[in-house]
């Protein structure tokens, strides 16, 4: 395949029941991750993920290793399909970037989700300590969203298109920002029906936890150039991983610069976006419109896809 090619992996709030089911029918490959799964953590995530309820697939500690196990086994039935094709440079958004570095060797499937798992009972835990909120704010540039997070002291937890700025902090300030936002210009303010303040402050007592896990956690460097959340560059020693990792839970995810990193310091000219939905190609199309991609999530969108692929390799 003459393209260089960007995996790119979904977070927390893409999750959806059913998800992952119909490929474990077809994929041997996926059937065994998700089996595997079940084994290491000692409960049903894969039944959870393919029956629901949706507000039990909802809760941290079941989404984020139910989208981790989902993006590795999307890229599975797609390895069975495409063969090992060559892979550029890979990043997944929030959760998404340890998807991101499993895909690339920095750590096993087992470990990852281990580590995965306990990551989202930490943040679950920083949830339920304390009361947190997040808003998107649509239609307005950056600054002006900085401005109005400083003026009602909150953070800015996501960058995830020209345009699209998610804040988060305590629920009565993210509120108040929700409420003055239309005064700073900005088009569209809306709460979002997550469980707390992620990517904030509040994430304090998770971002402690993760980073004494990630200490006693084994990483490999990454075969494949990963592209951090905070920084927006690639990551390749063990402590920069590390420190990334366990920053972002309550730093900002540059989304937008992570993307533009992809397409012009990695010269990715294709990308594969393995989750469900469509939701980090259809930002990749408002950072630089006109970029080549495809989403795969599904029997139909994987069976679409390697049509896709095919014809540009």
């Amino acid at each position: 395949m003459t393209k260089k090619i960007a995996l790119l992996f979904a977070g927390q709030g893409a999750q959806t029941p059913g998800m992952g089911k119909d490929l474990r029918e077809k994929s041997e490959s996926a059937r065994r991750l998700f089996q595997q799964a079940d084994g290491i953590l000692g409960y049903p995530l894969s039944q959870i993920a393919f029956e629901g309820p949706e507000e039990e697939l909802t809760k941290t500690v079941n989404c984020q290793p139910a989208l981790y196990v989902h993006g590795l086994a999307c890229l599975a039935a797609l390895r069975e399909e495409m063969g090992d094709f060559p892979i550029q440079a890979a990043a997944g958004l929030s959760l998404g970037e340890f998807t991101a570095h499993a895909a690339a060797g920095t750590f096993s499937f087992e470990t990852g989700l281990r580590l995965v798992a306990k990551r989202a009972r930490f943040m679950q835990e920083a949830c339920e300590e304390t009361e947190g909120a997040m808003a998107a704010m649509i239609g307005a540039d950056e600054s002006v969203v900085r401005d109005l997070a400083s003026e009602t002291d909150v953070d800015i937890a996501n960058l995830n298109s020209p345009g699209q700025v998610v804040i988060s902090g305590e629920s009565s300030k993210v509120a108040l920002a929700v409420s003055l936002a239309s005064e700073h210009g900005i088009r569209r303010a809306m709460m979002l029906n997550v469980a707390g303040a992620y990517h904030s402050r509040l994430m304090q007592s998770a971002y402690l936890k993760l980073g004494e896990e990630l200490e006693l956690t084994p990483l490999d460097p990454p075969k494949t150039p990963v592209i951090c959340n905070v920084d927006a560059r690639p990551v390749k020693e063990l402590r920069e991983i590390r420190d990334s990792l366990r920053e972002q839970v309550t730093s900002t995810v540059r989304w937008v610069e992570s993307l533009e990193c992809l397409l012009d310091q990695e010269h990715c000219d294709l990308f594969i976006e393995l989750g469900p939905g469509g939701v980090l190609a259809g930002l990749l199309q408002r950072t630089r419109k006109g970029t080549a991609a495809v989403s795969i999530g599904d029997v139909p969108s994987l069976a679409a896809g390697v049509v896709k692929l095919k014809a540009t390799a």
